[in-house]
């Protein structure tokens, strides 16, 4: 089918058209298009991103929508003719059919209802198709009697937001969990590498490799259990509310039973929201997942700048590690190799950390009994978890499992500091130690050279006092 772009937004190319119309007036809609009216208005008025849906929620969208086509026939709200022609164009969808039907930028006015209306007019024109009637005729099928039944924008949109972003949760929660996994392998790998520690970048006291790699498994640790809380967040919703959670126009059955209807067809467990109209108004769930991903972020992103730092070099340096080569990191300098896989993740972090601020000020942006900036912050929100994802699998596989030390000149980078000298201040007091520390930068001497020079301590005892392996032990 020949396609043509209508502001940013790719559509099918029809031979004809045919007549829709709504309470603003008439419009030509494609008559190939299983989108009627209301998308295509939509589509004309919002050209933002010029990015379709995102699949997850159009797949949760559906959901939504098969769940409450179910509840309903349940309920005798819907004919079972009506209700099974609902369900199996869902179910076509669910499969990965007339997606590209979904044509509304996912920033848009109307709190979603864009969205709400683009789904509900692919589902019933598949379903009038179903039934044997041409797409259009809402006689048999109707996108707002029907398909909406017993739903607003206002609960259905949310609800398939949340439905989404765990889905997203998911896949970053098992990319960071896996980076946990090959952090703690590195930790146990270079258990016996004794380097310099540093404090503001200036020389401190020994500590192990592994001990700074355990650490960074222990911060994303942290961040797979926030995950987990965030996952139990997401999963109330306010479907039964309606328009403003007051449950208008929903059949106390359909309500009663419209999220277990879900859960089971997402495989996810739902609850409904105790109270709808906080549900239906109140977006700080977001505020607060959006701060967990931020957290996230910045430990993340915190540790690719030390592995930038430990691996700079090659020669002028750290160069207490090796990253693995990825690319060539210069078109002028050959040999040049540069931390490329850190510094992607640093510019994820970035984008994170940046998402965080729009989402909060959607979500304090809500006036009395609806927030209409969800689409706002889906977008960000779900970007920000698949780029997560995507940078913690990319930092994992091309990065962290292919670190190795370079244990000859760590260990020379300690016996050459000053920062020794620390572990002698309760045997000589701080005074004399900071004496001999400054003597040994003067002379360019190890502390161990001075001491013995200046017969401060005998040689046995301060080789015991000198270890840097034991002064990284001091805790055991």
């Amino acid at each position: 089918k020949s396609t043509e772009k209508k502001r940013g937004i790719w559509m099918k190319k029809a031979t004809g058209y045919r007549q829709e119309h709504d309470s603003i007036g008439e419009r030509a809609v494609p008559e190939q298009a299983y989108y009627g009216i209301q998308t295509l208005r939509a589509v004309e008025n919002f050209c933002i991103t010029r990015q379709r849906t995102h699949p997850a929620l159009i797949e949760s969208m559906v959901q939504v929508k098969k769940a409450a086509a179910l509840a309903n026939l349940a309920a005798g709200e819907l004919d079972e003719k009506r209700a099974k022609a609902i369900a199996a164009a869902c179910d076509e969808i669910l499969g990965g059919a007339l997606h590209d039907e979904f044509i509304v930028d996912p920033v848009q006015g109307g709190a979603g209802t864009s969205l709400n209306m683009n789904a509900n007019e692919v589902i019933a024109n598949r379903a009038i198709e179903l039934l044997g009637g041409e797409k259009g005729n809402y006689a048999l099928v109707s996108p707002n009697d029907h398909v909406n039944l017993g739903q607003s924008t206002n609960d259905g949109f949310p609800s398939a937001g949340r439905m989404a972003a765990r889905r997203l949760l998911c896949t970053a929660r098992i990319r960071l969990q896996a980076l946990e996994d090959a952090l703690e392998e590195k930790a146990r790998q270079f258990d016996h590498v004794v380097k310099m520690g540093r404090t503001q970048l200036q020389d401190a006291v020994p500590i192990r490799l592994g001990q700074e790699f355990a650490a960074y498994a222990r911060a994303v640790r942290r961040d797979v259990a926030r995950f987990d809380t965030a996952q139990d967040e997401l999963k109330y919703l306010n479907l039964g509310g309606t328009a403003v959670g007051t449950g208008l126009n929903a059949s106390p059955v359909y309500a009663n039973r419209i999220t277990g209807m879900l859960s089971g067809l997402s495989g996810m467990e739902f609850v409904q929201s105790h109270d709808l109209v906080d549900a239906t108004q109140n977006l700080d769930t977001y505020a607060y997942i959006s701060g967990i991903l931020k957290t996230c972020a910045v430990s993340l992103s915190k540790m690719s700048n030390d592995l930038r730092l430990m691996s700079s070099g090659p020669r002028t340096g750290f160069g207490e590690i090796n990253l693995p080569a990825r690319q060539n990191g210069s078109s002028i300098m050959p040999g040049k190799v540069n931390p490329v896989i850190p510094e992607v993740m640093n510019q994820v972090s970035f984008h994170i950390i940046g998402a965080d601020t729009a989402i909060t000020l959607a979500a304090e942006a809500g006036q009395l009994e609806l927030n209409a900036f969800e689409p706002i912050i889906f977008f960000e929100l779900f970007q920000s978890l698949e780029m997560l994802a995507a940078a913690v699998e990319t930092l994992t596989e091309h990065c962290v499992r292919g670190i190795t030390a370079n244990e000859a000149h760590c260990q020379e980078q300690v016996y050459g500091s000053v920062g020794l000298v620390t572990a002698l201040c309760p045997y000589i007091g701080y005074e004399k130690a900071a004496d001999i520390a400054k003597r040994a930068l003067r002379l360019r001497r190890p502390v161990r050279q001075v001491v013995l020079d200046e017969g401060v301590l005998d040689a046995k005892r301060l080789d015991k006092l000198l270890d840097p392996y034991a002064m990284t032990c001091a805790r055991r």
